[in-house]
Order: structure tokens, then C-alpha cells, then sequence
């Protein structure tokens, strides 16, 4: 794995595309069919609820918004996606899958109470059976989209439960206007407020309790499709996504049934099950980002000796406290948000070529090895005025203080026996 030194490539234009391929034809399509899907599910949740429920549940829905879209960013940001896949993929669970979800369920729950005339079954088997089924397939169809069309922003399994997390994300949103509003109408019909009603008790369960329900589903189908990003065999790379969507599809089926429990069975299934599956998820996730930053502080020292890069960058790179204080610094010194952006865009580079080199170190890369190496290295070439100072900054705030020089050590002298100890030690 020889390394060129540093250099552009000659810039060419392709063919252009046919008009049905090009990137904005593609993009306003997409656009619009979501759109269209936004304004007829939030037509038929107004239906359902009324003007003032829905009203009422969409602003508790949003509650919890926020800070799961920033938890799947914080725990991406070693190598963040870019913005536009989450708003896509929070758009198509919001809207799409919100879509698909609700009539495939009503029709799949009515056929089955019309056939069995047994509504209540209906009832139970459409939410352990159907609605798992259905409700997954719809929120994995985004993480599909995204591992097709953006395969280079399908970064591994932590960003594939990033935009499975989001997806799922929002189509709990949309769930929850339609939770949150039924429940005030049922507050309105029987004359109860307060924190005794029931939109508070439903707030309670669904956006305190376990906000984190669907994205912990879902992210088990974005770290298969993550798993299957990474060069492996043919099989694998359709048994993980496979296997992580059955697994979302069972999960989701014990958290709909935890009520055949009895009448503790939602907290068993809570705090025996749920709870325990998301921090060990959680867990494993945080470790695999770990992993990332441990493989760019061991691989991307090659690049210094090539000239590629400055020393002080792996310890930089290999950092997520040196990473901050590096957007920090860009940001209020060098050149605003901008720069910052940019600082950004050359973390992520670089760890994308640290994690190249060592898959193919390990033997799990293509032909096409070297062609993406020169285009990451080109890239982070072009952005080195505007974040190598940065970084270096930070490297030098976050170095460790280097080891004391002994009398000894200085004057090339070896240790003697009594280095290192102390009379007063018991």
C-alpha cells in the first residue's frame, strides 16, 4: 500500500445525465411525494382527533423531539452524516412510514375482525403481529433509500442506527399526535384535566418513559444495513439487514404485547427487557465509536511520514475532546461557521481514510482501493489551510504534559536501583 505524495488530480466532466436522473429531478421528486404524504397523515390524525387534540398533541409530541435527534448526533459525530439524510430520514418516518403504517393497520385489523368477527383478537393480533410488521418494514425502507442512493454517508453501524434512530424518531412523532390527542378527547368527554388525566398519563408513558421505543427497534435494522456497508461476503451482506429487521420486528412485538403479562406486564417488559436492551445497545454503540477514534490514532500517522498530513493531527483526530476544541477555535478565530464546517468536513475525511487503510490492512477491501484513498487524501489536501491550524491548535491544548527528565536520563546515564523509591512508603 504505496502512498503517493501529495498532488490534484486532473479535473474531468462526464456525460451528462438524462433529465430523470439528474440530482434535483430526483430530490424535488422525493420532496414532493413527502409532502404529500405529510399533508395527507396529518389530515387523517386531525380526522381522528379533532382540531384541538391535534393541536394539543402535537405540541407534547414534540417534546421529546429534540433531544433524541441530538443524542444520534452526538453519538454519530465521529463521522457525522450529513443533515440532509436525518431530514430525510426524519421526514419519511414522519410521513411516509406514518402513512403507510396507519392504513395498512386499519385495513389489515379490519379484514381480520371482519373474517373472524372476533373485533377484540383483531384488536390483539394487529398490534403483536401486524403492526410490528408493518410499522418496521415502513421505517426500514428509509435506511434502505439512504444505504442505495448515499452508500458513501452509510458510514458503518453507527451511522446506520443514526438514521434508523431519526427515521424511527419521526414516526413516533406522528404516533404520538395521534396518541396524545385521543387521549384529550377522552379528557374532554369525561371531564377530567390536569395531572390526573389522561393526556398526562399518556405523556408520561410515551414521551418520559420511553421516548426511546421506536428508535430502539429501528436501530437494530440500521446496524444491520451498517454491518452490511462494510466489505464482507455477498451473504452477509444480505443476512445482516435481514436479521436486524427480524429483530426489530420481534422487539417491537414484545413491547406491543407486554400487556398479555397481566397487569404489570408493560413495567416487567420495561424495566426487565427494554430498559436493559437500550443502555446495552447504547453500550455497544459508544464502544464502536471508541473503536473509530482509537483506529485513526493508530492508522493516520502513515500520512504524516508521507507528507500528507501534520504530526500533531492523528492525536487530534484520534480525539473527541481535541475534535471540539478544534470547531471551537475555527469557529471564533478563523472564520466563523464556515470554518468550523469545514474543520468538520476534514475530521470526517480522515477518519473515513483511517477506517479504508485498515480494512485493507486486514485484507477487507477492493480493487478500488487505491482510487478512493488518493480522492480521501486530495480532499483533505484541498481543506489544510483552513483546518490544519485548528487542529494543531487543539492538539497542543489536549497534549498529555510529557514525563519528567531525570538527572540520569539526561546525561545518558542508566537508572539507578534505588530509582523510584520513596523511605516514607509503609
Amino acid at each position: 500500500m504505496a502512498i503517493s505524495s501529495p498532488s490534484y488530480p486532473p479535473h474531468t466532466d462526464g456525460p451528462r445525465p438524462v433529465w430523470w436522473r439528474r440530482e434535483w429531478v430526483r430530490h424535488g421528486a422525493l420532496a414532493g411525494l413527502l409532502a404529500l404524504s405529510g399533508v395527507v397523515i396529518l389530515a387523517l390524525v386531525r380526522r381522528q382527533t379533532g382540531t384541538e387534540g391535534f393541536l394539543v398533541g402535537l405540541g407534547l409530541a414534540v417534546v421529546p423531539v429534540p433531544w433524541l435527534i441530538a443524542a444520534f448526533r452526538w453519538l454519530d459525530r465521529v463521522r457525522p452524516g450529513p443533515w440532509r439524510n436525518l431530514l430525510f430520514a426524519f421526514a419519511w418516518g414522519a410521513c411516509a412510514a406514518a402513512l403507510i403504517a396507519i392504513v395498512a393497520n386499519s385495513f389489515a385489523t379490519h379484514w381480520i375482525a371482519t373474517a373472524t368477527a372476533d373485533p377484540s383478537g383483531a384488536d390483539t393480533l394487529g398490534a403483536t403481529v401486524i403492526a410490528p410488521v408493518v410499522e418496521e418494514s415502513a421505517k426500514a425502507a428509509a435506511v434502505l433509500l439512504v444505504f442505495v442512493f448515499r452508500r458513501r454517508d452509510f458510514t458503518g453501524p453507527v451511522g446506520g442506527a443514526a438514521i434508523a434512530g431519526v427515521t424511527a424518531t419521526g414516526f413516533a412523532f406522528t404516533e404520538n399526535i395521534l396518541y396524545l390527542g385521543n387521549a384529550f378527547g377522552t379528557d374532554q368527554s369525561i371531564g377530567t384535566s390536569g395531572i390526573v388525566s389522561v393526556t398526562a398519563a399518556t405523556f408520561f408513558v410515551r414521551g418520559v418513559m420511553s421516548p426511546f421505543a421506536h428508535p430502539l427497534f429501528t436501530v437494530f435494522t440500521g446496524i444491520g444495513f451498517g454491518l452490511a456497508a462494510l466489505p464482507r461476503s455477498r451473504r452477509l451482506r444480505v443476512l445482516f439487514p435481514v436479521g436486524g429487521l427480524l429483530l426489530a420486528m420481534g422487539m417491537h412485538a414484545l413491547w406491543n404485547g407486554s400487556a398479555a403479562f397481566g397487569q404489570f406486564g408493560f413495567l416487567v417488559v420495561y424495566g426487565g427487557f427494554m430498559a436493559p436492551a437500550f443502555g446495552l445497545l447504547a453500550w455497544l454503540l459508544i464502544r464502536s465509536r471508541q473503536r473509530e477514534l482509537r483506529v485513526a490514532r493508530e492508522e493516520l500517522p502513515v500520512y504524516v511520514y508521507a507528507g500528507w498530513l501534520a504530526p500533531a493531527e492523528p492525536f487530534a483526530l484520534g480525539s473527541l475532546r481535541a475534535r471540539r476544541l478544534a470547531r471551537d477555535h475555527a469557529r471564533r478565530f478563523l472564520g466563523g461557521r464556515p470554518a468550523a464546517r469545514a474543520v468538520v468536513h476534514y475530521e470526517t475525511t480522515a477518519t473515513e481514510l483511517a477506517l479504508l487503510r485498515h480494512r485493507a490492512r486486514a485484507g477487507r477491501i477492493g480493487p478500488d482501493f487505491a482510487t478512493r484513498e488518493h480522492q480521501l487524501l486530495t480532499a483533505l489536501w484541498r481543506t489544510r489551510a483552513s483546518s490544519r491550524p485548528a487542529l494543531e491548535y487543539a492538539a497542543h491544548i489536549t497534549a498529555p504534559p510529557p514525563a519528567p527528565v531525570t538527572y540520569w536520563q539526561r546525561y545518558g546515564h542508566p537508572a539507578p536501583p534505588y530509582a523510584g523509591y520513596n523511605p516514607y512508603r509503609t
